[in-house]
């Protein structure tokens, strides 16, 4: 018996075998390192707001990119369940939503402005110029209020201008901005053709309100009163308020340098102003979780941009990669 050709189709066998082994490997590796690297994501499930979820805007790479996620607050963790709902900024309180989202393809840019109930269904649709920047919820979930890029597209940007506005869902009044509240610095009524307004955030009576005011070079925390419409300037170099949920400081981005600022907190009483552990560039408005804890996303080198949490005196930590307008609600 000839055991060469025999040899030889053992060998061939062998090699197919090898190669059919590799190749089941190198999936079963791409398929572990695919599923090390992504991010878990639930479709198809409805979403509420129950006072006990974390909503955010997804990041993670694929079809739901852009799309309102959530996941519970006491388990940030856990797989994100995503919607059908796209927003640019997203915001919640009390049975009440925004969404902003920048119509595509239009020059100028205009967005949609959508309030939303507690099963995120609208209730009504405005379309404003400019380009989605801050959303906001009265704790009451009696206001909503936005601002938006009307030139420019960033704070950092030279000779930018934007539009801040307001909406009462009860009685569906709409102020489309706030340009006319009066504003005292100073003692004195403040008159500027450069005035700015962005960052609006209410107290829990829905009356009182912060917004940050910005003219000739500075920027002001102003502390405002709806009913009366007027407003006095309480502090300098403050940007994008959030008022805690007792109403006692205000988080804010404290500018730096040219496009560089540092996370910042104010005490309303004491004015005096403490720094939580995050050094790194904030350049948007936090969120507070609870009186002591701060959400804010941060931008990555690689183009990608997480939600981060910080206390006011413990390290930060990562909560959501690949996430960003976190809302809690």
């Amino acid at each position: 018996m000839n055991r060469r050709p025999l040899l030889a189709a053992i060998g061939i066998l062998a090699l197919l075998a090898g190669a059919v082994t590799y190749v089941v490997h190198a999936r079963n590796a791409a398929t572990a390192d695919a599923s090390e690297n992504a991010v878990p994501v639930v479709t198809g499930q409805p979403m509420r707001l129950d006072g006990r979820t974390l909503y955010f805007r997804n990041l993670a790479p694929g079809p739901d990119t852009g799309k309102l996620a959530a996941v519970p607050v006491a388990d940030p963790a856990t797989a994100r369940r995503v919607g059908d709902l796209h927003c640019d900024r997203f915001a919640a309180a009390h049975g009440t939503a925004i969404c902003l989202r920048l119509k595509p393809g239009s020059l100028p840019p205009v967005t949609d402005l959508i309030v939303l109930d507690a099963n995120l269904r609208e209730l009504h649709r405005d379309t404003l110029p400019g380009t989605p920047s801050r959303a906001r919820v009265s704790p009451d979930g009696r206001f909503v209020n936005w601002t938006l890029f009307v030139t420019g597209d960033s704070y950092a940007a030279t000779g930018f201008s934007t539009r801040t506005g307001l909406y009462e869902v009860r009685t569906g009044r709409l102020v489309k901005s706030v340009e006319e509240l009066a504003v005292f610095v100073n003692g004195k009524r403040y008159y500027a053709s450069d005035v700015n307004f962005w960052g609006i955030t209410f107290a829990a009576d829905g009356n009182r309100f912060y917004l940050t005011m910005a003219s000739k070079g500075k920027t002001y925390l102003i502390e405002a009163d709806l009913r009366a419409y007027r407003g006095t300037a309480i502090a300098e170099n403050v940007e994008c308020p959030s008022l805690s949920p007792d109403g006692r400081r205000i988080a804010y981005k404290q500018k730096v340098s040219s496009g560089i600022w540092r996370l910042a907190v104010l005490d309303l009483t004491t004015h005096r102003i403490s720094h939580p552990p995050e050094t790194r560039s904030i350049d948007d408005q936090p969120v507070w979780q609870n009186n002591t804890t701060l959400l804010y996303p941060i931008h990555n080198p690689d183009n990608t941009t997480d939600i981060w949490s910080t206390g006011l005196g413990t390290p930060p930590k990562l909560l959501i990669p690949k996430a960003t307008t976190p809302s809690l609600s």
